[in-house]
């Protein structure tokens, strides 16, 4: 069986919102329950759990259910999957830069 990649467009998408980001930076701390992300934002308990919903579809965090308390836990995995996108877009950015600059410089070199 093929593991599946989490899907970079779920992926920014979840990270397109502030309080998401703010999510990942916190559990990137240390795993932490969905009531003690809901205190640390000025909004409803339902709005931090769609929230969280949104981030473990994206397949950035997992949910570990004890009890009756959810426990959240980033998973590297997809963080890894949008940073290797990202970086690949930087290196075809800066090689067609410097392909600009090295065509730039001899035109104006052939102009002289």
């Amino acid at each position: 069986m093929i593991k599946q990649q989490p899907s970079l467009d779920a992926i920014f998408g979840a990270l397109s919102d502030p309080i998401r980001r703010q999510i990942v930076v916190r559990l990137a701390s240390g795993q932490a329950t969905a009531g003690e992300l809901a205190s640390a934002f000025p909004v409803s308990q339902p709005a931090v759990s769609r929230h969280l919903k949104v981030l473990e579809q994206s397949g950035l965090m997992k949910r570990t259910v004890v009890g009756r308390v959810h426990h959240f836990r980033l998973m590297p995995r997809a963080m890894r999957t949008a940073s290797q996108w990202i970086r690949e877009q930087e290196r075809f950015w800066h090689e067609t830069f410097d392909s600009l600059e090295s065509f730039l410089a001899s035109e104006s070199a052939a102009a002289k």
